[in-house]
């Protein structure tokens, strides 16, 4: 059976290029590292400015196959805030306010990663990673949010 090595980046979405850490890794193989990065720059553009893991497996043959994983929770959030950075005093500063709908659509994308059992756990999981970034929703601390979402207020928006 042919042996595959699997090499595992994390690039910035759409701006890979064949420096470290990508060319020094697969060059040796006498891959085609320009067609490798233009693969993988095609496979993340809608994760632009993202940090985004993504794993190349490599045949003796020296075909190869780009998977592309889904940015941390956190990328998630600063692209529906449409930020940058979270805030570096999480709790007493608040860099940005996101609709509750973006929390859902959150944590619809990363509900496999995440360790809850149902959407309405997970939506709790985003709820505290916006907390620790120091990101509002609908106006509100994340925590009173996470009360509100416990006593069913949102039901309606979680589907």
């Amino acid at each position: 059976m042919p042996e595959k090595k699997t090499f595992n980046f994390v690039v910035v979405g759409g701006e890979a290029n064949a420096g470290p850490p990508i060319g020094p890794a697969l060059g040796p193989l006498g891959l085609n590292v320009p067609m490798v990065v233009k693969r993988i720059n095609e496979l993340t553009a809608d994760y632009k400015g993202m940090k985004v893991p993504v794993v190349v497996e490599v045949n003796e043959d020296k075909s190869f196959n780009v998977t592309v994983k889904l940015p941390p929770t956190s990328a998630l959030i600063l692209k529906e805030a449409n930020i940058t950075k979270g805030s570096g005093k999480a709790g007493t500063e608040w860099v940005a306010d996101i609709k509750f709908e973006s929390v859902v659509k959150v944590a619809k994308a990363k509900f496999d990663a995440l360790s809850a059992k149902t959407l309405k756990g997970a939506i709790k999981t985003v709820l505290g990673t916006c907390i620790s970034m120091g990101i509002k929703v609908e106006g509100k601390n994340p925590k009173e949010i996470i009360q509100e979402v416990n006593q069913g207020k949102w039901d309606s928006k979680i589907v």
